[in-house]
């Protein structure tokens, strides 16, 4: 089968789900909105110029996460969902994954913000692999800590492969999509590599090497 992959966040979403799950729980009060806006925004920052650490990172994004039930945050989930999540997934991004089904692809989101995050917005757009960053279970509670291998930058690469294997699918005619210059480890693996919407530096690769350029964003 033809794999079909997708980063989520700024290529799907017209948004950073995990930036604006952090801005949503500072609305409901639930971390310190001075201290946590401002990491947060360290941490975006860090992530656009490449440097982000992913193992600092999610365990400032984990730790929210270890403070709540699950019952508490499929809730909160749900809200976010409706309020936030919904309105960033254009009808460009909707009708790109229906035209890879209609072909009969294995469609799959790799995305380096974690599955609790990810995983109803994969369901939304009716894509049922998810390769994700894990968060650590322990007691039916999650941990700041990442299980097994993240998924950013090389650790895509490596995620794929162990998916790859799993599923006996293979790279062979492939398609990604993403709007990230992080992604260039994948993106030089698969046979079709595209650009959506993509940051200065990603814009300026994927003119020198001929890869697509396209826009999820509705026009106004």
């Amino acid at each position: 089968m033809t794999l079909a992959l997708f980063d989520l966040d700024n290529t799907l979403l017209s948004g950073d789900s995990d930036y604006e799950w952090g801005a949503f729980l500072v609305s409901k009060k639930l971390v310190d909105a001075e201290s946590y806006e401002k990491a947060n925004q360290k941490f975006y920052a860090d992530y656009k110029a490449g440097s982000l650490d992913i193992y600092e990172f999610s365990a400032f994004s984990f730790e929210p996460l270890s403070r709540l039930s699950m019952q508490e945050l499929n809730s909160l989930h749900q809200e976010f969902m409706d309020e936030i999540i919904r309105p960033l997934i254009t009808d460009k991004a909707r009708g790109l994954v229906n035209k890879h089904g209609e072909q009969g692809h294995t469609l799959a989101i790799i995305t380096a913000t974690n599955s609790f995050i990810t995983t109803p917005i994969a369901k939304e757009l009716g894509i049922v692999n998810l390769l994700a960053t894990e968060p650590k279970i322990v007691n039916g509670r999650y941990t700041t800590q990442i299980d097994g291998i993240h998924c950013f930058k090389e650790g895509k690469v490596e995620r794929l492969a162990i998916w790859l294997k799993e599923n006996q699918e293979t790279l062979k005619g492939s398609f990604f999509y993403s709007d990230s210059h992080n992604d260039l480890p994948l993106m030089e693996k698969v046979t079709t590599a595209i650009a959506v919407d993509p940051d200065d530096t990603l814009r300026k690769i994927a003119l020198e090497r001929g890869w697509k350029t396209i826009t999820l964003r509705d026009q106004l």
